[in-house]
């Protein structure tokens, strides 16, 4: 299993830092959580995570390798990402976005053996794209393309594998399912969320950033807190335990400045 660390980075974009002194670590095997308000940087703390943009400062590393020196080839063939909005030039089939997954493995002329043709088939199955395998991208809902990307991850056969927002366009079925297969997976799985109760269901862990760095980090029983919600989204709410799922779960009473302005 393979552990992906992050210390002391720091990213900003001709301005104040969006990013400032952020560590963290992605233990082998766990499914964590990067949660906070928009702006707060967890797209840019990915996209350094998973070796597609250089940090200002401050290292990565995979399994105590630094990223920066691995060659991008050996990176794929450990770490996936799936973005939010991949660009797609082409308008390639299902099935032809999943065997994009299996690249890192081939060589530059090599036809898809065996195993690349098995591993293509458990991704699409996984990912409830089987039947679509002949539809062309441009066909696809949001939330289809959103499932054949995850598909063309899965398919490579990573052992991190880095997401942002993956419920994103689904409808609360797919949200579901989507969320639990990533937590059923045998690899470290660090996503972004938008959807707090969601996160707090599905996450072993959870990191929270804020005001360009990392305001709480654990569990999310120990992290998702009233008082967490009131500093960090500015709104009053209410987090006990479920007793359906025993997870946290918070009742969103109002937003703090609206409930001001009133008065």
């Amino acid at each position: 299993m393979t552990a992906l660390t992050a210390h002391g980075i720091v990213w900003s974009v001709g301005g104040p830092a969006i990013l400032d002194g952020v560590s963290l670590e992605a233990r082998s095997g766990e499914m964590l959580g990067i949660l906070g308000p928009n702006g707060a940087g967890k797209t840019s703390l990915l996209r350094i995570l998973a070796g597609l943009r250089q940090p200002d400062a401050g290292t990565v590393t995979l399994d105590g390798q630094e990223l920066r020196t691995l060659r991008r080839r050996a990176v794929a063939r450990r770490l996936a990402i799936v973005e939010q909005s991949p660009e797609v030039h082409d308008d390639i089939t299902v099935q032809e976005t999943a065997a994009l997954g299996r690249t890192p493995h081939r060589g530059t002329f090599a036809a898809m053996d065996r195993e690349d043709r098995a591993a293509i088939e458990r991704a699409l199955a996984l990912t409830g794209m089987g039947p679509y395998r002949s539809r062309t991208w441009r066909s696809l809902s949001g939330g289809e393309q959103q499932r054949a990307q995850l598909a063309r991850a899965l398919a490579q056969d990573p052992d991190v594998i880095v997401l942002d927002e993956p419920t994103n366009h689904l409808d609360i079925r797919y949200q579901l399912d989507v969320l639990a297969l990533l937590s059923s997976l045998d690899m470290t799985v660090i996503t972004a969320l938008h959807d707090l109760n969601l996160a707090a269901r599905f996450c072993d862990r959870v990191v929270v950033l804020h005001d360009s760095g990392v305001r709480a980090a654990g569990p999310p029983a120990d992290v998702l807190t009233s008082e967490l919600l009131r500093g960090v989204y500015e709104v009053d709410a209410v987090v006990e335990t479920s007793p359906h799922t025993g997870s946290p779960m918070a009742t969103y009473l109002g937003a703090i400045a609206s409930r001001a302005a009133a008065r």
